[in-house]
């Protein structure tokens, strides 16, 4: 064995110990026999445990620098290769799976996004708010409810959806907004189980809305365009509400039929087509306002005619008169003869008719005339009641004279303040147009709130002046008057514009027929989505569609719900129930945008500067008036449903199992483990707290129910909401997989795991032994589960501690999941962490650009909503010092002694001692690596490992016992060094100077083997971490740090210890951090 060896300068002197700085080794190719300097120029060492001629054949010890992490490298990707695609993200339109789990290379290509804030929020939304009941009912609103009523209406309206949209802009800042419109940014934000209830309810209100929209294009086309297109007609004027509704079923059915059509065949038509809708709706706007600025000095001649105080329809008579001179001829007049039995004068009248004279007023008197004092209060009345006008001078006529039939002006349905508002509340919705078109925006964050409140705010100002206008504009009567019957027919908003009617007559058709085609191109994608997300089971047929996406079964079900509101066929009641699903939709949002904030959820991080969590309390405290207002039993079922959602999210969040070690006495031995859990739960969600008992239940059942008064007494100190489960068990490792396998139920399942780091690992009293924890590393990662090791747990403060400064010092080094990046968040909600600031350090390698990891690192937290320093560290390529050599050796030495130290106990006492006797006159060594150490080590570690295998071995039995003879026999077989045999005194000396001879050799050839190449290159990235962690860290009040994963091979897990135990020696207080895989925080949420 060579004597002589070159030891590299190592940096760090004041560490404690030399070791190597840090190493650079290039990706290692099997076969490749060049040999390469180290990365410092240096020639790499001879070594004394490492014949030259080994190195001579090829570069052994070369390969990542991160050998450690090296076996899941497939699965957990190192952080210096996924940077750069974790910053420059692709708001592609995503599903259940979690963004950063889709394949790259199977992403189709998208264009760059160009819109802006104008072009894709502010005039989508400006075209989805102003609508059907703009131009066909607010005139009626403002007539019926007054001037004043009106807008406390359309005040609260606004408000509502304007504080809605201020929680939407929190949503939208909470993280990269995906593609795929308003529910893929709210299921992302908030969670896909609460998108999925905010999106039903939107697609529902979506759907009806489409049904009021082709309503709203069949009024406008049968009474104001072509009347003489009905196909059902009667001349009684009683019979004509009732044959409109039949024209509404059958036109909106052939409507929707061919609508639907158009969207399955042409769908990118009617996006082309939006801006020619949208132009509609701005220019009938314009032509509003034009009008009413016409109006202060050339009025339009809209003349009405009166009978007393009521309102007479001209559709049958021109002549508002009872009487016409001519040649001196008094005539009667068409008007005559709709009151009285023949034309003749001496004719049998109606005495209503014969006592009122009929006079002509204005219909549009103009914004000078002060018609707005008279329509500043409400004029509610019942069904089939005549149009009045309050001052006018009136003479009341017989009880018994009969009003049907007569050509009167009469209201088709009861007016209330409450049934008005839920007609009214549609014309304020479409305010999540805009994120609709998220994946086209330049920058969804800052677009869609400030479009969104833009597009509100000038809304609102359109209907708040409207009402002042129409007010003050139009005479009462014609602003009651519904269908503009006083008008000849005509359009009652229309009669105000300029230069014609038909400018808005026109417009409003178009606009209302586009946004119905929208409606049914829009609601069959968010079923999709919805059914795509696998939330409710029952509707996932709807995700399937044609070859290109498009959603065919989602759009027949969406026109067969457009049908159901066709059917009912009128718009005054089909509005108010796509006005309870959208204020539904607008509470769920306001509400858990509150919640949240109040329960400090850790994927809820807004951005949004001028989001408070007492504005989505108001804006939903006032989409639950409107609820009840609108229909108090609706506003019940929604309260019961946002009760159920609230305590869904009060325990939503990661689910801790910890786990606990009980002493002899049953009492806690880390009661501070408890402490870290509420610490890190601060206070929200449950705990599930389970510790295992050793032995039969029958047996241990008194020491279990005071293990487990002992652990509840415990937790109630320490404020941990949870449940306490003592599961008993023939061995420990069965109890901790029990546990982890069975613990919790349905939705308080527990995810993570989270225990304390078997301290005495090496020594016999340690019941929970090296086994017993490298198998709960390798079950809570087949269960798919974090696992939180903590380490010096002793060390951890009390929850009556308070940190005033330090930090939180994060290493990533390894992307499984971002469990890293979630654990300082939730710490720091509570008071023991508040202080304590966050830094984040990740790992350069050899060929990684430092500079830009840093700043994709930086742009990857502005993403995720969160405050920390950042540092890279480069990690040089460096020989492997001696140090590493000689740990590896004697890790080697033990492990390799364990194996051959397979004797009775007494045997191998002696044969200990022996091998202490030999070893002291052949061998010198530095302490760190004396025999004595090591046979000392060895000596404990087996015989906890033989009492370990003992207890196994008699449960094992026990078991057998009860099975079949063949059992039994297998179990022998397996042991065979527990069969009987009849000893002679020959084969016993023989035996035993056989056993001798071989085990002596076998210690003996310890001593001269050299250390595996992989192990060494393992100890070497624990070595070289420890290092640079200790030079940044070692002052920090904690460190996480990505925990590697256990040997593949079962052969190595004595050595997995010791590679932890080196990789965080001196450190105080460390959390290793073992991720399940599964995203849990995410650029998105």
């Amino acid at each position: 064995m060579p004597t002589s060896f070159t030891v590299v300068p190592v940096e760090a002197q004041g560490e404690g110990r030399q070791r190597d700085g840090q190493q650079r080794d290039e990706e290692e190719d099997e076969g490749d026999e060049r040999e390469r300097g180290a990365g410092d120029g240096n020639a790499r060492e001879s070594s004394p445990f490492i014949n030259n001629a080994e190195l001579g054949r090829g570069n052994m010890y070369e390969g990542k620098n991160m050998a450690l992490f090296e076996e899941e490298m497939d699965s957990n990707p190192m952080v210096s290769s996924l940077l750069n695609k974790l910053a420059n993200y692709t708001n592609l339109t995503q599903g259940v799976v979690e963004h950063e789990a889709d394949d790259d290379s199977k992403r189709k290509e998208v264009k760059g996004p160009r819109m802006g804030t104008f072009i894709g929020v502010y005039l989508p939304c400006l075209q989805n708010i102003l609508g059907v009941i703009l131009f066909l009912r607010l005139t009626w609103i403002v007539g019926t409810a007054g001037v004043l009523e009106s807008f406390i209406i359309v005040f609260m309206c606004c408000a509502c959806t304007m504080l809605t949209a201020i929680s939407m802009s929190a949503i939208a800042t909470n993280g990269v907004v995906p593609a795929g419109g308003s529910y893929y940014m709210i299921s992302r934000s908030l969670g896909p189980e609460f998108g999925g209830a905010v999106g039903l309810c939107f697609y529902l209100g979506t759907t009806f809305a489409g049904a009021m929209y082709i309503l709203g294009t069949i009024e406008i086309l049968l009474t104001y365009i072509t009347p003489n297109a009905a196909i059902f007609k009667v001349t009684d004027v009683a019979e004509e509400s009732e044959a409109m509704l039949n024209n509404m079923r059958v036109y909106g059915t052939c409507i929707i039929i061919l609508m639907a059509i158009v969207v399955f065949v042409g769908v990118k038509y009617v996006n082309k087509l939006a801006l020619v809708f949208l132009a509609c709706v701005i220019l009938s706007i314009i032509a509003i306002y034009a009008g009413v600025i016409k109006s202060a000095f050339d009025p339009p001649d809209f003349p009405i005619c009166l009978l007393g105080n009521r309102t007479l329809s001209k559709r049958n008579f021109e002549v508002c008169a009872k009487f016409t001179e001519s040649n001196n001829e008094t005539k009667t007049t068409p008007l005559w003869g709709l009151f009285c039995d023949s034309p003749l004068l001496n004719a049998t009248c109606d005495d209503y008719f014969i006592r009122n004279n009929v006079t002509e007023i204005q219909g549009i008197p103009g914004i000078m005339s002060g018609v707005l004092a008279d329509n500043l209060w409400s004029a509610y009345s019942e069904k089939g009641s005549i149009v009045e006008k309050k001052d006018q001078p009136s003479v009341a006529g017989s009880e018994d004279s009969k009003m049907s039939g007569l050509p009167y002006v009469f209201t088709d349905i009861m007016t209330y303040f409450t049934m008005l508002v839920g007609i009214y509340f549609p014309s304020v919705t479409g305010i999540m147009a805009g994120s609709n078109r998220s994946g086209d925006l330049k920058d969804a964050q800052k677009s869609i709130p400030t479009g969104t409140i833009l597009a509100i705010s000038t809304t609102s100002f359109i209907y708040l002046s409207c009402i002042v206008l129409f007010g003050a504009c139009i005479e009462g009567v014609i602003l009651r008057d519904k269908f503009g019957e006083a008008v000849k027919g005509n359009l009652v908003v229309g009669t105000l514009a300029w230069p014609s009617p038909w400018v808005i007559v026109i417009g409003s058709f178009f606009s209302t027929c586009g946004a119905g085609l929208q409606s049914l191109t829009g609601a069959p994608r968010l079923l999709q989505a919805i059914a795509r997300d696998g939330i409710v089971p029952f509707i996932q047929i709807f995700g399937h569609g044609k070859a290109n996406g498009e959603p065919t079964w989602a759009l027949l079900l969406t026109a067969g719900i457009c049908e159901i509101g066709i059917l009912i066929a009128s718009l005054d009641s089909v509005a108010p129930i796509l006005s309870m699903f959208f204020l539904m939709c607008y509470m769920f949002v306001n509400l858990a945008c509150a919640v949240q904030t109040l329960l400090r959820t850790p994927n809820w991080r807004p951005r949004f500067k001028y989001y408070h969590w007492t504005l989505s309390f108001v804006g939903m405290s006032l989409c639950l008036a409107l609820m009840f207002i609108c229909s108090w039993y609706y506003a019940l079922i929604a309260m019961l449903i946002a009760g159920c959602i609230y305590k869904y999210i009060e325990y939503r969040g990661p689910q801790l199992l910890v786990l606990l070690n009980l002493d002899n006495e049953q009492l806690v031995k880390h009661p501070r483990l408890l402490s870290f859990t509420s610490q890190l739960k601060a206070g929200k969600g449950l705990t599930i707290v389970g510790s295992v008992l050793q032995g039969i239940y029958l047996d241990k059942c008194t020491e279990t129910q005071k293990a487990e008064q002992n652990v509840k007494a415990l937790m109630s100190v320490e404020k941990t909401k949870g449940f306490c489960q003592i599961v008993v068990s023939p061995s420990f490792r069965d109890g901790i997989s029990y546990l982890i396998q069975s613990a919790g139920l349905g939705g308080m399942k527990h995810n993570t795991v989270l225990m304390a780091w078997p301290q005495s690992w090496k020594q016999t009293e340690n019941r929970f032994s090296w086994k017993n924890f490298v198998d709960t590393v390798r079950e809570t990662t087949a269960a798919q589960q974090a696992l939180l090791v903590a380490k010096n747990i002793d060390l951890f403060p009390t929850n009556q501690e308070r940190f005033t400064e330090g930090n939180i010092d994060v290493w990533w080094i390894v992307h499984d999941g971002g469990m890293l990046m979630l654990l300082p968040f939730l710490l720091r909600q509570h008071k023991v962490w508040r202080k304590c600031k966050m830094r984040i350090f990740t790992v350069a390698q050899m060929d990684d650009n430092s500079i830009q990891m840093k700043k994709d690192l930086q742009m990857f937290l502005y993403h995720l909503r969160l405050n920390a320093q950042v540092e890279v560290v480069e990690m040089f390529e460096n020989d492997i010092s001696a140090f590493t050599y000689e740990k590896t050796l004697m890790m080697e030495q033990r492990s390799q002694m364990l194996k051959q130290m397979q004797l009775s106990k007494n045997e191998r006492e002696r044969e200990i001692q022996s091998i202490r006797d030999e070893s002291r006159g052949s061998i010198r060594r530095e302490s760190y690596s004396s025999p004595l150490s090591i046979v000392q080590d060895a000596q404990a570690l087996l015989t906890n490992d033989y009492q370990e295998e003992e207890a196994q071995l008699i449960h094992d039995k026990n078991t057998a016992s009860r099975s079949a003879p063949a059992a039994e026999a297998s179990v022998a077989a397996a042991v065979p060094e527990k069969v009987h045999m009849t000893w002679t005194k020959e084969k016993f000396v023989a035996e035993k100077h056989k056993n001798k001879d071989s085990n002596v050799s076998g210690f003996k050839d310890i001593f001269n083997m050299k250390p595996n190449q992989s192990n060494v290159r393992r100890m070497h990235t624990a070595v070289k971490l420890n290092g640079v962690v200790l030079n940044k860290s070692q002052d920090a009040q904690l460190v996480l740090l990505n925990m590697p994963g256990p040997p593949k091979n079962r052969k190595g897990d004595e050595n997995y210890m010791e590679f932890l135990e080196v990789l965080t020696e001196g450190l105080d207080r460390v959390l290793l951090v073992r991720g399940s895989g599964r995203e849990v925080i995410t650029i998105y949420s």
